[in-house]
């Protein structure tokens, strides 16, 4: 019900965004093209944004036959957590990543790089595949993927504010509106997936030690996730920068100033708290 509640919030968030950027664009005209695009895209989000954010990255529907040990170990795991058996699928990309989709546990998928099925021992990968099932069973997988698809589409209604003549309140051209938004509405979708991003992935953390029974493997995950991940580019989530914070670590995460935005939390802290678990049994608040 909670995270029911945040879903309808982002909604309403991300509506206000698009009828704000539509009257700047456009005056009282373009608030209610906006506000109907807007209602639009939340309605298709709902029932399609897991099928768009699959097909941004190039991921590949899998079953036992051609991925047995990594289709069994979700069925497994699946299993443990009490949940259905989700779509399962393999993203050809040498980074090491993965990722959970869907509207809810009924309709969900799972999917990981080929890079991190190579890097990580059975028991490492069976920590992070526990995480993503972790986002599956909190059922936040339809929040991340909402965000992802409307935060894509305020970006890309940025990149053409300059080109489409913003109008002051007396219909005179107003092309500093226009540079106003392309700056900061991409600024504020980030800000938007930041605010529901970094608590869920500490809670998946959690979660997913308890699914696999394994804190410290997802701990081991993670820090080879991130040593490999940055020195190998996620060519797919660069031409989709919106679908990073879906990923069980950032792959466009940078220190300093953007550092500050990122919409995952510090992995040393990640780690620490995952290593406290392993030694007392409890996960820190």
């Amino acid at each position: 019900m909670f995270n029911l509640a945040k879903t309808a919030v982002l909604m309403a968030v991300i509506t206000a965004l698009f009828i704000f950027i539509g009257g700047v664009l456009g005056g009282g005209q373009g608030v209610l093209i906006a506000f109907l695009f807007a209602v639009g895209m939340n309605f298709f989000s709902y029932w399609n944004s897991d099928k768009m954010v699959l097909k941004m990255v190039g991921a590949i529907q899998v079953d036992e036959t051609n991925y047995p040990k990594y289709y069994q170990m979700i069925r497994e795991l699946s299993q443990k957590a009490d949940l259905p058996m989700p779509k399962v699928y393999i993203i050809e990309e040498d980074a090491p990543n993965a990722f959970a989709t869907g509207r809810n546990p009924e309709n969900a998928a799972v999917a990981a790089t080929t890079g991190i099925l190579s890097i990580l021992t059975e028991r490492e990968l069976r920590g992070v595949m526990g995480h993503e099932l972790a986002h599956v069973k909190h059922r936040d997988i339809l929040i991340s993927t909402i965000a992802a698809t409307m935060a894509g589409a305020i970006s890309g209604i940025a990149n053409f504010a300059m080109f489409l003549s913003p109008r002051d309140s007396e219909g005179r051209s107003n092309p500093i509106a226009g540079i106003l938004v392309m700056l900061l509405a991409p600024l504020a979708a980030s800000l938007i997936q930041m605010s529901i991003s970094r608590a869920r992935e500490y809670d998946a953390d959690r979660g997913g030690a308890e699914i696999s029974g394994d804190p410290e493997a997802l701990a081991m995950a993670l820090r080879k996730i991130e040593n490999y991940a940055s020195g190998i580019p996620f060519q797919a989530v660069e031409e989709h920068p919106a679908v990073a914070q879906m990923m069980i670590m950032n792959p466009l995460s940078a220190g300093g100033l953007r550092g500050l935005f990122s919409t995952h939390p510090a992995t040393e802290q990640r780690v620490t708290n995952l290593l406290q678990m392993s030694q007392t049994g409890i996960y820190p608040n």
